[in-house]
């Protein structure tokens, strides 16, 4: 992250992205996320995750309790606060719903002035948005980012810290159909766990187990399938909804070599 922002300064460069690594180290995965990418490792059908998304919903807290401790960041237009609606003037002194950065449920308050500003975080699901900039909280870069027609930097709210969970394979017997898929949002977005754990037992039972190709097979699989069709009202699904419109990137990697295989 401090990379990206020297290059901003020497180099002129601008933008950021999100990151999810995963490391093998003396018989261990290390798996680290800062964004709404996704892990997850299939062992024997079961599904185990290996990360989760950092989203304004998911963070609601964090970015609260940053927003608490230095309010100067909101440049007086925004409230830390959460209500389960936008307020209108004419309910001033009214009772309404709120939580705050402690609050894991809501309790009423009275509305004042200050909670006209617009909320911090705005929207439900994929809708969700920092300060209707930006809808994931952890990633690399974006030191420019700023809320739209303002001076209010978006940076501070989003972090470059990965969250990290390790796998240890040496506990569990690995056979070749047991693998690691690391996924973009774009995957995510349109496909759930069950349903990528569906496809790559499907795709993997198509092959040898000792044919290298079959764990790329999957990947393209998961891609295509994600992706959709193209039709008159646009990339569609088998399900005739909507194809992922975000980027789509898998990584399926084994766990177990052929000579595990039983």
């Amino acid at each position: 992250d401090e990379q990206i922002e020297r290059e901003r300064a020497s180099q002129h460069l601008s933008g950021g992205c999100c990151a999810l690594a995963a490391v093998y180290l003396m018989g261990k995965f290390y798996v680290a996320n800062a964004g709404d990418s996704r892990a997850i490792i299939i062992r024997n059908g079961e599904i185990i995750p290996m990360s989760r998304e950092f989203t304004p919903e998911t963070e609601r807290q964090r970015l609260q309790f940053l927003a608490f401790l230095r309010p100067e960041l909101l440049g007086k237009e925004f409230t830390h606060l959460e209500f389960p609606r936008r307020i209108q003037p004419k309910e001033l002194g009214k009772k309404m719903l709120y939580r705050d950065q402690t609050m894991n449920g809501w309790a009423y308050k009275k509305i004042e002035e200050d909670d006209l500003k617009f909320p911090l975080i705005y929207g439900e699901g994929k809708k969700a948005r920092v300060m209707a900039t930006i809808g994931v909280t952890r990633g690399l870069g974006d030191h420019d980012l700023k809320v739209f027609s303002s001076n209010i930097h978006i940076k501070p709210f989003l972090s470059c810290f990965p969250e990290v969970r390790v796998y240890d394979l040496t506990q569990y017997e690995h056979c070749p159909d047991d693998v690691l898929v690391l996924g973009t949002d774009g995957l995510w977005d349109v496909t759930n766990d069950k349903e990528v754990a569906g496809v790559v037992m499907e795709v993997l039972t198509g092959y040898e187990p000792n044919d290298p190709c079959r764990y790329t097979m999957v990947a393209q699989e998961l891609v295509m399938r994600s992706r959709g069709v193209l039709k008159e009202r646009g990339w569609r699904l088998a399900n005739d909804k909507l194809g992922s419109g975000d980027d789509i990137s898998v990584f399926v990697i084994p766990l177990g070599g052929p000579g595990n295989y039983t």
